[in-house]
């Protein structure tokens, strides 16, 4: 987690740790992904942030923040804590977008999963397990470690999604 002793790029963003134990490598680049999402949030309204990527396709910067609420709750609630949760939103994956949800409440619900995620996760072991909970794995045991690298990759992946949403609302790219 960020704070007054972390540096910080010129955006804002959490410089990853760089070198050093494991744990904070690994929490400090979720930390970092996680303000990328922000950045590409920021000083967007909730019309923006409602534009669809391109095309077909309906994923939007909003449905972005939405989706990520729900992977924070499942992988350390359901997945690391073994609890019976329902989902943030409306769905399990987030996209629907309801429209009397603006930017605001969906970013706090998102920060919300976050902090719960990092008070879930503070007492246990790189190496204690969970168990998957939906999808094809369903049962299979994960350790901590596994579950954070998992969403650095997915943050990491959404956010390139968030580039392009980003680019095609008001040309800003980069971060």
């Amino acid at each position: 987690m960020s704070d007054e002793t972390t540096p910080t790029l010129p955006d804002g963003r959490p410089i990853p740790v760089l070198t050093g134990d494991e744990r904070p490598m690994l929490e400090s680049w979720l930390d970092f992904h996680r303000a990328t999402l922000a950045l590409k949030c920021a000083g967007l309204d909730d019309a923006q942030v409602r534009t669809a990527s391109a095309g077909s396709s309906e994923l939007t910067l909003l449905g972005l923040v939405q989706h990520l609420a729900e992977v924070e709750r499942t992988w350390f609630q359901r997945v690391v804590a073994g609890l019976d949760v329902p989902p943030v939103f409306d769905t399990e994956n987030g996209y629907v977008l309801d429209p009397a949800r603006g930017l605001g409440e969906a970013l706090g619900a998102w920060r919300e999963e976050i902090a719960r995620g990092r008070e879930l996760c503070a007492g246990r072991s790189l190496d204690d397990v969970g168990r998957i909970t939906v999808g094809p794995m369903t049962g299979v045991e994960v350790s901590v470690r596994w579950v954070l690298i998992h969403l650095i990759e997915e943050y990491a992946r959404h956010n390139g999604h968030a580039d392009i949403l980003r680019e095609g609302i008001d040309g800003v790219t980069g971060a």
